[in-house]
């Protein structure tokens, strides 16, 4: 296992600089620049800025240098987490930015994983083993019902209800006012907690259902298998069937579809976290995106590519423990 690791990992570090190198150059695409962007944004607001002034910028900025030249720069001070500086904050170090939210980004992915698996698993198995009963009808419109309400709807809908029929104050953000600045103590901690169910139930509610159809669905296929028939012929308790036999060999969908589904929350989860107001990576890369700041845009989604190719690496591991079939050689 240690072997398939290490291997994993090395093979990693091609398949990374291949994506810096496409991220990127793909950037790099859309006509103009971040001080086009800027020049328009300054001008909206009735103010001009001089051609001198300008080309200082650009020098400033290296935007006038030539793209395999910026690349460089971009990539040479990785393994010092130097991801280069953002232009739109102010020339501030993109590593300051990122860190400042990819702690709450990954809570947020985290506990919406963690919801979706420990609510959908056993719903999918209660639905495959009651197949055609209320109950199994009863989630299945539920689960249509998930698929079919967009996250941000979802989140207006809690925010309006909570407001106007609870009474609650508002709903957004991770903390409470006299929290957001405060230093982490205990009472700051319950406080995260209290807000933190809401992103989760918003961002986990489409996946979970998406894990209680793909769990019934595999389930059932599994139980119609020659071996679980063999089983039952053997006389082992209808328990022992479902969740030592059926249920394992089912889980490999989920656990494959969970390792790719980490980074999705996180470039999935930017509407949400507008509407919440959420301390998210999401609205970081729109804003780096449409004003064409390529440092801060490109790192996040490096970012991203990271964590998929880290969350297939677990997925592949947690096979190997739930299904002894599979050997790592």
């Amino acid at each position: 296992m240690f072997n398939y690791i290490l291997r994993r990992i090395v093979v990693m570090i091609p398949v990374l600089i291949f994506i810096s190198m496409f991220i990127f150059f793909i950037i790099q695409l859309p006509p103009g620049n971040y001080l086009d962007s800027y020049v328009a944004l300054v001008s909206s607001q009735g103010e001009t800025i001089s051609g001198e002034r300008v080309a200082k910028l650009e020098k400033r900025y290296g935007l006038n240098q030539p793209v395999y030249v910026k690349y460089w720069k971009w990539v040479k001070g990785f393994i010092f987490l130097d991801f280069g500086n953002s232009f739109q904050y102010d020339n501030a170090s993109v590593w300051s930015i990122i860190k400042e939210y990819i702690g709450f980004s990954i809570l947020i992915a985290g506990s919406t994983q963690i919801f979706m698996i420990v609510v959908g698993i056993p719903i999918g198995i209660y639905s495959a083993t009651h197949q055609y009963s209320f109950g199994d009808y009863f989630w299945t419109v539920l689960g249509f019902i998930g698929l079919s309400i967009p996250n941000f709807m979802l989140a207006l809908i809690l925010m309006y209800v909570g407001y106007f029929v609870f009474g609650l104050p508002s709903l957004g953000g991770l903390f409470s006012e006299q929290y957001v600045t405060a230093p982490w103590s205990i009472a700051k901690f319950i406080d995260l907690l209290e807000h933190l169910w809401i992103p989760v139930v918003v961002l986990g509610t489409s996946g979970t259902a998406s894990v209680i159809r793909t769990m019934r669905a595999n389930l059932l296929d599994v139980l119609n298998m020659q071996y679980i028939s063999t089983a039952r012929a053997k006389g082992l308790k209808e328990n022992v069937v479902i969740y030592k036999h059926a249920v394992r060999n089912a889980l490999h969908v989920i656990i494959m579809w969970a390792g790719m589904r980490l980074p999705q929350l996180i470039s999935g989860s930017t509407v949400v976290s507008i509407v919440l107001s959420l301390p998210t990576l999401g609205p970081i890369i729109y804003s780096a995106l449409k004003s064409q700041d390529m440092y801060l845009a490109g790192t996040v989604l490096l970012f991203q590519c990271i964590l998929l190719l880290v969350g297939n690496l677990i997925a592949d591991i947690v096979l190997g423990f739930v299904d002894p079939r599979i050997q790592y050689n």
